[in-house]
């Protein structure tokens, strides 16, 4: 990966990699039903876009599946060319893991697609879906899957990383509404992973990440959602130690059905804020409260009598709360992430975390700390690859801007915000909140759940052709069995 823009090929230049054969190549186009780009091709620059401007990648080819014989097909020309394979579902890889130089990028994005079953409450949805699809179906039933905090988010990526949002207290991560997934193995075979089939893979893939296989379908539980209380509440920045001591402790012992992130935001110049706070930095809590309605007041008594300046809390559909940062946080900015576990929010943390709050060097630059305690802690840290299950927050810190001039800034605020805090942490980092850091972080990521994790990937990915991710690499050739 790089993080400096690099020329790369570009459109009309350079051709096929040598190892790619080109006989190959137009064999795999006939069998795509959804198309192959080639760096020749018009649409080629338009489909290297990724979520991260800051990071460029340049595929030989792109494949735009649209069905799963498309998958196996793509996956077959990968793995016999002995080339570099990336897959993108919804194409949000902080990362910019979704495609890869010089070899095969999986393009699920045509295969979008979701199917509620209101008897079963089931949700079956296409790999290549985002979100906003799986809200907009299921909140016609009252139902909704947990998730994350931004529609525009892939499924795939999110479901496989783990799955934090605005509903884990009250219901989990997502990968604990997950019962089963469709998948493309290395070796082409199309299986179906779920506690009784496969359940050693179905293991692996509930927080292990993009390591396994393609996804092609996802099914989950779904729980009853439908109006929620939510919102942001926002404090001056100066009152940060303040606020973030309280919040410490509310959070904790507030009813699993009330979610909030924390938040050190700049309040963007447009509605609905007071144009008196736009630009202003702030503290904040952005709340989903799915338990009963009447017990709403009493629930937020404790954050009015903090004199916020706004408590924007009122009630409105699960999905207008998802959709409320998309606008502000479209595709296309330059990103840094920098993320940390954290089990104890000590006031020396938060002296840092204030002091960093102060010198937030854009207006979408912020750090966020999801709760993660209640339904979460309830899923033993093996019965997942999720290790971490017994921490209190995902913390990510996030540098952000349109503009590449401030490429560096936010590279810089985020690298020293996150080493002043890294020593406060429980170690490893939520994988979805991860840049390419290496594999010493990968593996404090896992914990002892790696060495498991590695056994698996011997299992079904031995040559590791599913690598360009957070990867897991095989357990070594006759490495003893680890207790499961």
């Amino acid at each position: 990966m790089s993080l400096d823009t690099p020329r790369g090929r570009t459109k009309g230049g350079g051709g096929l990699p040598p190892n790619l054969a080109p006989d190959r190549v137009e064999q795999l186009k006939a069998l795509l039903r959804g198309g192959l780009v080639r760096p020749e091709d018009a649409d080629y620059e338009e489909s290297c876009r990724l979520y991260n401007a800051m990071i460029r990648k340049r595929p030989a080819l792109i494949a735009r599946c649209t069905d799963v014989a498309d998958v196996i097909a793509a996956v077959a020309f990968a793995r016999e060319q002995k080339t570099a394979l990336s897959i993108r579902g919804g194409g949000h890889n902080g990362g910019g893991l979704g495609l890869c130089d010089g070899g095969v990028a999986i393009d699920l994005s045509r295969m979008r697609g979701v199917r509620v079953d209101p008897v079963a409450r089931t949700v079956r949805v296409a790999g290549g879906s985002v979100w906003g699809d799986v809200d907009h179906a299921t909140h016609a039933f009252g139902m909704a899957v947990p998730s994350g905090i931004i529609s525009t988010t892939g499924v795939a990526g999110l479901t496989l990383g783990g799955g934090i949002g605005h509903l884990s207290r009250r219901f989990g991560l997502t990968i604990d509404s997950l019962l089963a997934v469709d998948m493309v193995l290395a070796d082409g075979r199309f299986v179906t992973a779920s506690e009784q089939e496969y359940p050693d893979l179905f293991w692996a893939v509930r927080g292990g990440g993009g390591n396994f296989g393609v996804v092609t379908s996802f099914l989950f539980r779904a729980h009853p959602v439908d109006t929620v209380i939510g919102g942001p509440t926002l404090w001056p920045v100066e009152r940060a130690t303040e606020v973030m001591q309280w919040y410490r402790e509310f959070i904790l012992a507030a009813p699993e059905e009330l979610g909030g992130f924390f938040a050190f935001m700049t309040v963007p110049p447009a509605p609905p804020f007071p144009e008196a706070l736009h630009l202003k930095k702030m503290c904040a809590v952005v709340w989903c409260y799915s338990g009963d309605p009447a017990r709403a007041d009493e629930v937020f008594a404790p954050v009015r009598a903090l004199n916020p300046l706004v408590h924007g809390v009122q009630p409105m559909p699960f999905p207008m709360l998802q959709t409320a940062f998309d606008a502000l946080y479209p595709p296309g900015h330059q990103w840094y992430w920098r993320a940390d576990f954290v089990n104890e929010l000590s006031d020396a943390a938060i002296a840092k975390h204030a002091e960093f709050a102060e010198r937030m060097p854009t207006m979408q630059s912020s750090m966020h700390m999801y709760p993660i305690d209640g339904a979460v802690h309830r899923v033993g840290p093996h019965d997942t690859a999720f290790s971490f299950r017994d921490v209190k927050w995902a913390e990510v810190i996030v540098g952000v801007d349109p503009s590449p001039a401030n490429a560096q800034a936010i590279t810089t605020w985020t690298k020293d915000y996150w080493e002043a805090l890294h020593p406060y942490s429980a170690g490893g980092a939520y994988v979805n909140f991860m840049m390419d850091e290496g594999q010493e972080r990968v593996q404090a990521t896992y914990r002892d759940n790696y060495a498991r994790l590695a056994e698996v990937k011997s299992q079904y990915d031995p040559e590791n052709l599913f690598r360009i991710n957070q990867n897991i690499r095989p357990a070594a050739k006759g490495a003893a069995a680890r207790p499961h």
